[in-house]
This record gives structure tokens, sequence and C-alpha cells, in this order.
């Protein structure tokens, strides 16, 4: 006669039993089980069975694919991967792999990674980055500007089948009429290609060179930094307060070393008579030849660009 233990442990495994046939009947049940054995016919009842971990961790990650929370909330055990099941037959016998694949928010988040980490911004919120449009939203946005769109859209495509080009655009309108986001989308697309590329906000950028008197090596690097960029893009240029000494030392050294070599991209509320007389006025006084000079090193080397529209700020 068996004891109460016996009689216990019994019904106990007979109910882990019972619970493992369950599980597995849902795990083959389940969609994504079986599509993989309308794949694979040749797999058996014992095979399947083998391998039941493999389906279920499948199943699972399928399903949580299939309704994606974001690449942030992934369910799945490795973040932004599933696994995939292939049948391999060795000597007779059907063995079913898994292993771990990237999914296409992961690959994409990655290849966006790699284009942020081409495109450098100086004294600029990076949130421009992230709100630039695509190119259906640039095109349907406001119908005044498809002319400068249309100039954006060839210059990006100019040098996607040709390579980087030696001139750039210069982008003149009035205010928020999308010049900067503008600029954005030409900034990624072309990084997107393997080009590097700077965006700097002139007003504040020529206040925070004043702070670089005392870090000599930061204002070097800098300098070396927007000489060499395969893409620099001046935004707002004349509004800044400009100063001499940022003028003739700096801004004329970086578009000297480039002018002719790589591209500069200005965006401004200025045309180019505007942007000279502003060039020519610092608080040492109206030095007109000096605001020339700089402009022969602006002029010759870019397309000008007349950005028409409405002003979008006033819609917030």
């Amino acid at each position: 006669m068996e004891s109460l233990a016996d009689l216990l442990k019994h019904k106990s495994n007979r109910h882990l039993l019972e619970q493992a046939e369950m599980n597995s009947m849902a795990v083959l049940s389940d969609t994504a089980v079986i599509k993989f054995r309308a794949k694979h016919p040749e797999l058996d009842d014992t095979t399947l069975k083998l391998n039941m971990n493999r389906l279920y961790q499948y199943a699972k990650e399928y399903n949580s694919c299939s309704n994606c929370p974001g690449l942030n909330q992934c369910p799945n055990d490795m973040e932004g991967h599933y696994t995939k099941l292939t049948v391999e037959r060795i000597n007779g016998i059907d063995y079913i792999n898994d292993h771990k694949v990237s999914c296409k928010k992961l690959i994409a988040h990655e290849a966006q990674e790699k284009v942020r980490k081409r495109i450098r911004c100086l004294n600029m919120d990076e949130r421009v980055l992230d709100q630039a449009y695509s190119a259906k939203d640039i095109l349907t946005m406001d119908n005044m500007r498809l002319g400068a769109v249309q100039a954006v859209f060839n210059y990006v495509n100019k040098t996607k089948a040709d390579g980087l080009q030696a001139d750039g655009l210069y982008l003149s309108g009035s205010f928020g009429t999308g010049k900067t986001y503008l600029m954005s989308y030409l900034l990624q697309e072309l990084s997107k290609e393997g080009f590097t590329g700077v965006f700097v906000f002139m007003p504040d950028f020529v206040e925070d060179t004043k702070r670089m008197f005392q870090d000599e090596k930061r204002l070097l690097e800098t300098i070396e930094l927007l000489k060499n960029t395969d893409l620099l893009i001046l935004d707002d240029v004349g509004a800044e307060n400009m100063n001499a000494w940022f003028r003739d030392h700096v801004l004329a050294s970086i578009l000297n070393h480039r002018m002719g070599r790589k591209p500069t991209f200005y965006t401004s509320n200025h045309d180019f008579d505007g942007l000279e007389k502003h060039l020519c006025y610092t608080k040492d006084g109206n030095e007109e030849n000096k605001g020339r000079r700089l402009m022969e090193r602006i002029r010759p080397y870019v397309d000008y660009v007349k950005v028409e529209g409405e002003n979008k700020r006033k819609r917030r």
C-alpha cells in the first residue's frame, strides 16, 4: 500500500506532466509556430518536442514584435533583437537552430546614431536635428518656399551623385521661413552618405569665442574643426554682434581655408548687400574694405537661394 507521501508525489508529477502537455499544445497552436511548421513539413513531433523551449521563445518574441511598444520598451530578452529559427539536416536528422537577429527599429536606430556621430552642433540646440522634416514634409508645409526646397533637393542629389561639392548655398529670407530646417535636412541627408558636418549658431558662437581667450587650445581646436569638416553650416549669420577680432582672425581664417575646397552654407535674414554692410561695422567703426574682403570669401562660393514663406513661429 502506497504511503500518503507517495500518493501526493505521484499526483504532483501527474499535474506537472499535464501542465507541460498543455503548454506544449499552446506553443504548437501559436500562429507563428504554425507558419514555421508549414515551411518545414519535414519536422516530426519528436523533433518539435525536443525543441519546445526554442519554439516557445520564438513564438513569444514574434508576438512581442508584432505588437512592438517601441525600442526603448522592448520586452524581448535582448533589446532590439528577436529569435530566428532555421532547420538543418545532418546525417538524416533534422535540427532546429535559433539565433538572435536585430530588428528593423534597432537597425534604423543604429544607422541614425552613426549619422549623428558625424554631426557636431556648436552653440545650438541639437533638437533642431531631431526635428528635421522628411522630404515630403518639407515639400508640403509651405508652397511659397518650393523654389528654395527644390534648390536644396537638387544640391543634395548632386552631392550624392558626384561627391562633395566645392561650393555651398546661401539661404536668405525673413524670420521663421524654415531656413534652419532646410539646412538640417541637407546635413542629415548628406551625413547618411558618410560626410561629416558642423552646425553653428553664429550669434552664440561669436560670444563663445570671446570666452576662449583664456583657453587657446580649445579655440585652435574649434577653428580647425570648422576648417576641415566636410559640411559647415553657419546659421543666422548677420545676427551676431560682430567684432573685428572675430571677423578678421576667426571667420576669415575659416572661410579662407575652405573656399574652393569644401562647401560652406549660410542662413541669414540679410541678402548679400545687407550682410556686407553688417560685416563692415564693428565697435571700431566702419571698415568697408574688411567687410568687402570677407564677402569675397562668401559670395563666389555659394548659390544664392531666396526663401519665401510665412513665419512658422507665429503658429506656435
